[in-house]
């Protein structure tokens, strides 16, 4: 008998040039087969090239995945990590600039909070620049309830400035 699959959506960002992938659109595509050659890739969203946020320095490219897995939760961002730090990413800032980063935006599995992780990522409503990409590949995914990625997507441009 085989292992149960779960379906996890992946955000894929990078602000910094790599020695071997270049740009961080090249970090972003090597991400994504990457991503195939250990899981089954489902889908992969466009890359987008967007403003950095915070103090994280340079612009990034960002992009979303669909991949399948027999790992559950804990185990998948544990895999996700050991990704992150072949790629060269070394622990600092939290808001600084890295070759690379994964985050587990959602799950098959529903809402997940334990100690190291929260599923749905807990800022993800805020961010276009994760919900855009994933709108792209599933735009009817629920991820909060009954909402799924276009409908998060679709309130982020109705929000007004804080004045």
């Amino acid at each position: 008998m085989s292992e149960a699959t779960h379906l996890y959506a992946v955000a894929i960002g990078s602000n910094r040039r790599h020695i071997r992938f270049g740009r961080p659109a090249g970090v972003v595509a090597a991400a994504i087969a990457e991503l195939d050659r250990l899981f089954a890739l489902f889908d992969a969203s466009p890359i987008v090239l967007n403003k950095a946020v915070g103090g994280a320095g340079r612009d990034f490219a960002n992009a979303v995945a669909l991949v399948e897995s027999v790992h559950a939760p804990a185990a998948m961002l544990a895999e996700l990590k050991a990704i992150e730090r072949r790629f060269g990413r070394r622990p600092g800032r939290r808001w600084g600039m890295r070759v690379l980063d994964l985050d587990l935006i959602a799950w098959d599995g529903g809402r997940l909070v334990s100690r190291s992780l929260t599923i749905p990522h807990p800022r993800l409503a805020e961010r276009n620049f994760v919900l855009g990409p994933m709108r792209a590949i599933a735009p009817h995914w629920p991820i909060l309830g009954a909402l799924t990625a276009e409908h998060l997507h679709s309130r982020l441009g109705k929000r007004r400035p804080a004045s």
